[in-house]
C-alpha cells in the first residue's frame, strides 16, 4: 500500500510536516536503489516531454486570462484526490523506499493528467521539494477514534471548559534546513537532468479557523457556545486568529513563503496563474502574503445562520485574508447563504460553488466579477460505470445557468472513483466537449 500518512504529501501541495514526537532524520530514508533512481528518471523524462507540448502553453494562457476575469471558455480541473490509489495501483509501483514511492506516485499522477485525463491542468517541467519541519499543536490535542484507511472518525475535544483556554499556545515551527537541503540535492541528482528542481513548499491548505475551534471544543458544543458562551468563544476565535497571523509573520520574516501564482492549486479548485501577483514592489526573492493567493473556508459551520457566521467567523478570517494579494473562499459550504459577508473579503477573486449551493442564486451574485468555481458532485464518479447521459445533461444545464459568469468546472473530493479510472477520463472528456460547445 502507498503510505497514506501526511509524511510526504504525495501531491506536494504542502511542506513535509512532522509532529513534535517525530525525528525527521530518523523518519526519512534517503537511500535509493539504482532501480529506484532509474524509475524516477524515466518518469521525470516523460513529464518533461509532456510539458513541451504546445497545448501546455495554450492552457497556461487560458488560466492567466481566466484568473483576471477575461471571458474565455470554461476551464476544467479534475483531481480524483483519494481516488488516485484506484488509478495508480499497487501493481504499477516499482519503488520501495518511502520517499521514492511518493515521488514516483506524484510523477505518475502528472503523466496520467497529461496522457489520459486531458483536463486543463498544465504539465510543467518542475519538480518541487517542500521544506521538512516540525510544528507544534495549539497546546491541546483532540483524541481521534476510528479513521483507519481514510474512513470516518469521531473525536474527543480536549478543551471541555473555557477555563482551560490559558493552556493554549501558538503553534511553533522548526525547519530542518539540513534535511531539506539534503533532499533537495537528492532530487537534483535523481531527476534534475529532466526537470527543474525547486524548493517550494506550501504551509497550509486553508487558513480558515473554524475547524481548529471545532477540534478544540467539538462541533455541537461550539454551536451551543454561540448562545451560551459568546464572549468566551470570541476570545477563542481571537486567539486562533492571532496564532495564524503569528505563523504568517514567522514565515515571512524567515523567507519561507513561496509564490503560488503559476502552476499551483489554489483555493478548493482552480490554478493560480496570475500576472497580478506578486505585487509591483516585489523584490524578486522575499515573498510576502500580499504577493500570494490566500484561501479560507468555514465548512464546519455550514449549519449556523448567516448572522452567527458573520459574528463569530467572518471578522477573524477577514483579518487573515486581508493580508493576501488575491483570495479564494469556500469549499463545500453554501456560500449563497453568507454571501453578504463573504463578498467583503478583500481582493476576493475565486468563490467555491459547491454541489449543495443554489447555483442560480450564485450566478446572479457572482456575475462576471468573480470566478465561479463550479463543483460537481463526486458521487457521480463513485460507481463502476458513469451515467454519461446524465453527466452531460448536468454539465450542460449548469453551463446554461452560469452564462455570463467566469466559470471553471471542478471535480474533486473523490473518495472513490468506482475502481474505474475511465470514470475520470470520460468525465473530463464530456466536460471539455460541453465547455467547448457552450463557448462556440
Amino acid at each position: 500500500m502507498i503510505d497514506e500518512r501526511p509524511l510526504w504529501a504525495a501531491r506536494l501541495y504542502t511542506s513535509t510536516k512532522f509532529s513534535e514526537k517525530e525525528n525527521p532524520k530518523k523518519e526519512i530514508n534517503t537511500v535509493f536503489s539504482n532501480q529506484e533512481r532509474e524509475t524516477l528518471r524515466t518518469l521525470a523524462e516523460r513529464v518533461a516531454e509532456l510539458s513541451c507540448r504546445p497545448i501546455e502553453n495554450e492552457k497556461k494562457d487560458l488560466w492567466y486570462r481566466h484568473n483576471v476575469l477575461e471571458s474565455v471558455r470554461p476551464l476544467i480541473l479534475c483531481d480524483p484526490e483519494n481516488g488516485w490509489n484506484e488509478i495508480i495501483t499497487e501493481d504499477q509501483m516499482l519503488c520501495q523506499n518511502n520517499l521514492a514511492r511518493h515521488w514516483e506516485f506524484w510523477l505518475r499522477q502528472l503523466i496520467f493528467w497529461g496522457e489520459s485525463m486531458n483536463d486543463d491542468r498544465v504539465i510543467e517541467p518542475y519538480f518541487d521539494i517542500p521544506y521538512v519541519f516540525i510544528e507544534s499543536d495549539w497546546g491541546m490535542q483532540e483524541k481521534k477514534i476510528g479513521g483507519e484507511g481514510g474512513g470516518s472518525y469521531r473525536w474527543i475535544a480536549p478543551m471541555n471548559d473555557y477555563s482551560l483556554i490559558d493552556e493554549l499556545h501558538f503553534p511553533q515551527i522548526e525547519v530542518d534546513y539540513e534535511m531539506t537541503n539534503h533532499i533537495l540535492s537528492l532530487a537534483e541528482d535523481v531527476v534534475g537532468n529532466a526537470l527543474k528542481v525547486r524548493l517550494k513548499g506550501m504551509w497550509w491548505w486553508s487558513l480558515g479557523i473554524s475547524e481548529i475551534a471545532v477540534y478544540l471544543r467539538g462541533l455541537e458544543q461550539m454551536m451551543y457556545d454561540m448562545y451560551d458562551h459568546p464572549e468566551e468563544l470570541h476570545h477563542l476565535m481571537r486567539f486562533l486568529r492571532d496564532g495564524i497571523l503569528a505563523k504568517l509573520d514567522y514565515l515571512e520574516k524567515n523567507n519561507l513563503l513561496c509564490l503560488n501564482n503559476t502552476g499551483n492549486y489554489v483555493g478548493s479548485g482552480g490554478m493560480g496563474y496570475s500576472h497580478q501577483l506578486p505585487q509591483k514592489d516585489f523584490d524578486g526573492s522575499h515573498v510576502r502574503p500580499i504577493d500570494m493567493w490566500g484561501f479560507a473556508e468555514s465548512q464546519p459551520t455550514v449549519g449556523v445562520s448567516p448572522a452567527l457566521y458573520e459574528e463569530f467567523i467572518f471578522p477573524y478570517e477577514k483579518s487573515i485574508l486581508d493580508r493576501f494579494g488575491l483570495n479564494c473562499y469556500g469549499c463545500c459550504e453554501l456560500i449563497n447563504q453568507r454571501w453578504e459577508a463573504v463578498k467583503r473579503f478583500l481582493n476576493l477573486r475565486r468563490v467555491s460553488v459547491s454541489p449543495w449551493a443554489n447555483r442560480e442564486d450564485m450566478a446572479q451574485k457572482l456575475e462576471n466579477r468573480y470566478i465561479y468555481s463550479l463543483k460537481f458532485n463526486p458521487s457521480y464518479l463513485a460507481v463502476p460505470n458513469l451515467d454519461e447521459k446524465f453527466i452531460r445533461q448536468e454539465i450542460r444545464r449548469y453551463l446554461e445557468i452560469t452564462k455570463g459568469c467566469v466559470v471553471e468546472i471542478i471535480m474533486k473530493d473523490n473518495n472513490t472513483i468506482g475502481n474505474n479510472p475511465q470514470n475520470v477520463i470520460r468525465w473530463s472528456k464530456i466536460a471539455r466537449e460541453e465547455a467547448e460547445n457552450f463557448w462556440l
